[in-house]
């Protein structure tokens, strides 16, 4: 199936993300892990099997920042952002590049979006992702949305077209502060983050009140366990979720491809860092994740035949 091909740039209309005809679109995907921690899945053998075998529109590559990340290390952390980024514009896949941090380090964030803006800004493929999670130490009209503003100006000198997703307060999940004070930029949605066996009903009424208000939300990381990434695995509470999110045209990202031994991790320990992976080789957090995406490509296509009067 043809993604970016045939839905090219993608845009903020009201609070929907829209595709270059003006349709609704979702993205709906996976996030490789983090970059400093699980370097080998930052490859394009791995991006390819994803877009074929699970069903793939978008894939999330997390630089992580801090914890011997790219503060430390930026041109390692870079080639692994590079790495799957031309492997995403291959496959005709989108792709977002994810500042994975959850501190305020605006200044080395508007260098490094400045960079990856004017490489890949001139590719309808390639999202931007600044600041995915500020930690509760932050507000949203006090410190978070200035600093995403910044960055967005340094973006915008090379992207003018590109969709951005910026995180919100308390890890992503103030949707409804950020809806309140919205950042000044007309393609630009909001980061919803959730891990299903934790965040329920109180965070989906906090997403309705921000859709209310007239934000676009894209889920760029959820999980099917409980929020530290382990626990119980509830695939009824994921369920609900994608129903929810359906309905609500968000699109979502799961956490995450990694072999860590952990709950939210789609491969068992051991598993190949290139795709090629047995049905016996996911967790069942990968297996649901899986299933679902793979569903979800199939009504697309049916979709797209029937649109294109096939």
């Amino acid at each position: 199936m043809a993604v970016v091909r045939d839905h090219s740039w993608l845009k903020v209309s009201g609070n929907r993300i829209t595709d270059i005809r003006g349709h609704p679109f979702s993205l709906r995907g996976v996030s490789l892990f983090w970059s400093q921690w699980m370097p080998q899945f930052y490859n394009a053998n791995l991006i390819r099997w994803l877009g074929t075998d699970w069903g793939i529109n978008v894939v999330r590559a997390s630089m992580a920042v801090s914890f011997g990340g790219y503060l430390d290390h930026p041109d390692r952390e870079v080639a692994r952002i590079r790495t799957v980024v031309e492997a995403a514009i291959a496959e005709d896949l989108y792709v977002i590049i994810d500042w994975h941090s959850h501190l305020d380090e605006t200044d080395a964030a508007a260098s490094f979006f400045s960079e990856m803006s004017q490489c890949y800004g001139s590719y309808p493929n390639v999202i931007f992702e600044p600041w995915n999670e500020p930690d509760a130490r932050y507000r949203w009209s006090a410190e978070i949305r200035s600093a995403h503003q910044a960055v967005i100006t340094a973006i915008r000198h090379h992207a003018p077209h590109s969709l951005v997703i910026v995180g919100t307060e308390n890890f992503s999940q103030r949707v409804d502060l950020a809806a309140a004070d919205p950042i000044e930029d007309t393609n630009t949605a909001y980061t919803l983050h959730f891990y299903a066996a934790s965040h329920r009903e109180l965070l989906r009424q906090r997403t309705r009140d921000a859709l209310d208000a007239g934000i676009a939300i894209v889920a760029t990381e959820y999980g099917t366990c409980e929020a530290d990434g382990n626990g119980i695995f509830s695939p009824r509470e994921t369920m609900r979720w994608w129903r929810f999110l359906e309905a609500n045209g968000i699109g979502c990202v799961n956490w995450a491809i990694s072999d860590k031994a952990e709950t939210a991790a789609a491969l068992l320990p051991g598993s190949s860092a290139e795709g090629n992976w047995p049905l016996s080789q996911l967790t069942p957090s990968g297996l649901l994740v899986r299933g679902y995406l793979r569903a979800r490509a199939h009504t697309a296509i049916i979709e797209s035949e029937t649109d294109s009067g096939g």
